[in-house]
């Protein structure tokens, strides 16, 4: 006996890239109503001059692979919403001295954040071309990882809601990479030999330091040798650094790496070695906790990762005051940096995470 698909009207989100191009051809091979929706977000026009940005040609694209599988096509311009719910936290964030990593907020904030809520609630999912997976259960919708852990983008999507999580789909999340792009071969896609963009995804090709430059300019300041106290160099504002970066000191005698930044003298301490006690630590505090289910675990043995990536830490955790952990990993990390997100695992199964505090 052959079980019958379901079909659903379903909004796919659709970048011009090959994974969201495969998953909304799995869905219309499945017999779903669809409607393919491109984001046209903030900087892709107004700062084009500081780089290459490359949106025309993914219009291209989505308009040739729509056009293909006889999906109907609506660009949105959500521009407005993503300098108020991503690019101005960025922008703040760096001026105070933090790291933030605005890709963690793309997918919460405005593809099921200004996009659901404009449009998503007139159908029954909203697909994207992540590599992860949904799972529903007595009511509750987990999301979990993909099986290719190099690809897997669930540290992405670890700011999602249990309403936001509950309506998305993600069609080749059940592949690894090698086969989505077998998969784009066997679909004749336009689009088939593509590479994968990288970078911020508002962004672009446009290099992160010419936006920082853009926004906050140059100030000259001091780099100086954390040890000693002796200043070995300027910089052009303590916002171009990051703590653990080696790259961009331009020092002799290195390799230098940034173990700590004054935001308000913009002062950048530097020294030897990427095992500084500065740089590796296994313990560190996370704020502003997102937890998918709704509801914290009640585990305190967990998986950790304080990156996207294959790398995951097993941790212990302890609950703190004002919706904060303790998280001891069990083994060094060096650039660990306050602003970049922490996110929690119990083995394949992602349950949220958080800004890390300190």
């Amino acid at each position: 006996m052959t079980l019958r698909t379901v079909t659903m009207n379903i909004a796919v989100l659709v970048s011009g890239g090959v994974d969201s191009s495969v998953a909304l051809r799995l869905l219309k091979a499945e017999g779903h109503t669809l409607t393919a929706f491109y984001l046209k977000i903030w900087l892709e026009e107004e700062l084009s001059f500081l780089g290459e940005c490359p949106w025309e040609d993914d219009l291209a694209y989505v308009r040739a692979v729509c056009e293909q599988a006889g999906v109907p096509l609506e660009v949105v311009p959500l521009q407005k919403e993503y300098w108020e719910r991503v690019v101005a936290y960025t922008i703040d964030e760096v001026k105070a001295g933090r790291t933030p990593n605005p890709d963690m907020l793309c997918n919460a904030r405005i593809k099921f954040g200004a996009f659901y809520d404009a449009f998503g609630k007139g159908f029954d999912k909203v697909a994207t071309g992540h590599y992860a997976r949904t799972e529903e259960k007595n009511g509750k919708t987990s999301l979990r990882m993909s099986p290719d852990t190099i690809k897997d983008q669930t540290y992405f999507l670890s700011q999602l809601s249990q309403e936001q999580i509950a309506k998305a789909i993600f069609p080749i999340g059940r592949y690894e990479k090698s086969e989505v792009r077998k998969l784009a071969e066997k679909f004749a896609l336009p689009n088939a030999l593509r590479r994968d963009s990288q970078g911020i995804c508002f962004l672009g090709k446009i290099p992160f330091d010419k936006f920082l430059e853009y926004h906050l300019g140059k100030r000259p300041g001091k780099l100086i040798e954390y040890e000693t106290g002796t200043v070995l160099g300027e910089h052009d504002g303590f916002w171009y650094f990051t703590v653990g970066q080696r790259k961009g000191i331009r020092l002799s005698g290195g390799p230098w790496y940034v173990v700590a930044k004054n935001s308000e003298t913009n002062e950048v301490f530097i020294s030897h070695g990427e095992h500084h006690e500065l740089l590796a630590r296994n313990s560190l505090v996370v704020g502003g906790l997102n937890w998918i289910s709704g509801s914290a675990p009640t585990k305190k043995e967990l998986q950790v990762k304080v990156r996207h990536g294959a790398k995951i830490y097993p941790a212990t955790i302890e609950y703190m005051e004002s919706n904060m952990l303790e998280v001891m990993l069990k083994e060094k990390d060096q650039g660990l940096a306050a602003g970049q997100f922490a996110v929690f695992y119990d083995g394949e199964y992602c349950l949220g995470g958080g800004v890390i505090v300190e």
